[in-house]
């Protein structure tokens, strides 16, 4: 595949030419793998060394050793290791996001019930005063804080009504199977996998909550990227040649599932991979997977939002996992390299958007918007 937007000489060689990449085997790691499978990589001057990790704090330590140059990342997890939660401090980077939606929360069989009325189970749980075990993949990660609002939302305290438990996702329709949790929040094809061997069924796809939400992030040290923009640009370019190959075509999603289903990669069946990916019909010119999973957009799935930054470091706060307010654009500013994406997008054609904040509407109804919250915080 050629590209007249290679580069790989003069100022802008990459500083490094193999780049050390940690993944979790989930759907959404397709850019990666695909970047990696296709050679889109090579095209920038460098050579990705992928690394399949089995857990997100393995992941984490990995990173922060210097093990791994970046990562397929939870953006909530780069976020809290950026404000010192439950680790060290470090500065870290988010490049670009990986992918928007494609995650979802699944709950037992014998919540089925529930599954149209969370207010019930909030009414059931009040009046019994039972508590629920729930399965997140990391405590400042995506899947908690998703599981959190919906919660919440529904009038139940995550907190107070539920204990709360962390479990790599490949483990998590096991442990629904057994009887250990009650559901958990993670990526697909986990939870399409239970649903699938009659252990749990969808309550909530993660798009209901926040429709088009920032999934895993191309993440790495602040350190990393202020040694080596070049390489990180090349990196960010490969991935977005990667995410706009996912979405142009539902023949690629497919032979994008082939490959994750291998040991090596995903380790799950190609037919459930391939639903995951494809399992719905195309809206314009992109593709969308199961649970509206979309890797380009246009280039809207693939911009670091500050406002999704924003979004993320407010929800540890109101958790408590933050213990006071930071200045929450200032931080957003420093760990969203929006500069060099921007300059990657620039090389690879991909559309910039005209600001970069953004408003959505989540399930309860509130409207995020970062320009706004600044001013309710």
């Amino acid at each position: 595949m050629e590209s007249k937007h290679a580069w790989a000489a003069g100022s802008d060689k990459p500083e490094i030419e193999t780049i050390r990449i940690g993944f979790m085997p989930l759907a959404d790691c397709a850019p990666v793998v695909m970047a990696s499978v296709l050679g889109l990589d090579e095209r920038y001057g460098i050579k990705f060394a992928l690394s399949r990790e089995l857990s997100w704090t393995g992941m984490r330590e990995r990173l922060l050793g210097g093990e791994l140059d970046a990562a397929h990342v939870l953006y909530g997890l780069l976020y809290g290791v950026h404000t010192g939660i439950g680790s060290q401090q470090r500065g870290m980077a988010v490049l670009m996001n990986l992918n928007q939606n494609g995650q979802n929360i699944t709950l037992s069989r014998r919540l089925a019930a529930f599954a149209r009325e969370p207010a019930l189970l909030a009414r059931l749980l009040h009046e019994e005063r039972r508590r629920l075990t729930l399965a997140h993949t990391f405590p400042t990660g995506n899947h908690a804080m998703f599981l959190y609002y919906w919660l919440a939302a529904a009038g139940i305290d995550p907190l107070r009504d539920c204990q709360m438990a962390t479990v790599p996702p490949g483990q998590m329709a096991p442990s629904l199977a057994a009887g250990h949790i009650d559901g958990f929040c993670a990526g697909e094809p986990w939870g399409q996998r239970a649903l699938r061997e009659g252990a749990g069924f969808l309550a909530a796809s993660s798009e209901r909550i926040w429709p088009n939400h920032p999934g895993k992030v191309l993440g790495t040290r602040a350190s990393f990227a202020d040694a080596h923009p070049n390489a990180c640009r090349a990196m960010v370019a490969a991935l977005l040649d990667a995410a706009r190959w996912l979405d142009a075509a539902r023949a690629n999603r497919e032979a994008a599932a082939e490959v994750l289903a291998s040991p090596a990669y995903v380790n799950a069946g190609r037919e459930l991979l391939q639903y995951c990916l494809a399992g719905r019909q195309p809206e314009g010119s992109a593709w969308r997977g199961h649970n509206g999973l979309r890797f380009y957009a246009d280039g809207e799935a693939t911009f670091p939002w500050l406002s999704d930054g924003m979004w993320f470091m407010t929800q540890h706060r109101r958790w408590g996992l933050l213990r006071s307010d930071p200045d929450y654009l200032a931080v957003a500013r420093e760990v969203n390299r929006v500069q060099l994406y921007r300059e990657a997008a620039e090389r690879t054609g991909t559309p910039l958007p005209a600001e970069e904040m953004r408003s959505s509407v989540l399930i309860d109804g509130a409207v995020w918007d970062g320009r706004v919250a600044l001013g309710a915080l």
